[in-house]
């Protein structure tokens, strides 16, 4: 029943798989973030932090500074270098070369990374301005930006850097 439905659907199986399987690098990124701000870069929580399109500087108090950088920054390249393998072997089953896929993939992991170490400035003070709780605060940020790497790295991923040939 179910192996009908794959081979009558083998698109929308392989989105489900892609979001499904993604979640082994969720849990990375949600266990790194969770380790770094609260213990690796506890100490760095109040100490601003503004570069380029980074601001973790304006309303520290809401985005943890230089913690909440670092943080958010380290937790999502290793999800990505994470997501790579099981994306590769297991949901795209993809014969691209590596050679040809890991700089490709390093773009898309790089831009995923300056908009994941960018987003959760803003989205941590509209969070907050909306009441919700500090402490879920961090984790609803990061959701979103889980969100919006899926929107962006599926079709990248299928399309140019894991083609199926």
């Amino acid at each position: 029943m179910l192996s009908n439905w794959i081979k009558e659907h083998p698109n929308t199986w392989e989105f489900i798989k892609f979001n499904v399987l993604s979640n082994v690098a969720t849990i990375v990124n949600f266990v790194v973030m969770w380790i770094c701000t609260g213990y690796i870069f506890k100490n760095l929580k109040n100490i601003p932090f503004k570069a380029f399109i980074f601001n973790y500087e304006d309303n520290i108090e809401q985005n943890l500074g230089l913690a909440g950088f670092l943080s958010f920054l380290i937790a999502t390249m290793l999800a990505q270098t994470v997501n790579f393998f099981v994306q590769k072997n297991f949901v795209f089953k993809s014969n691209a070369q590596f050679s040809k896929a890991v700089p490709k993939y390093i773009v898309l992991a790089a831009v995923l990374v300056i908009i994941s170490a960018t987003l959760p400035a803003y989205t941590q003070k509209i969070l907050r301005d909306i009441n919700i709780s500090n402490a879920l605060v961090p984790t609803l940020a990061n959701f979103i930006n889980i969100i919006v790497q899926v929107v962006i790295s599926y079709p990248v991923m299928k399309f140019i850097i894991m083609p199926n040939k």
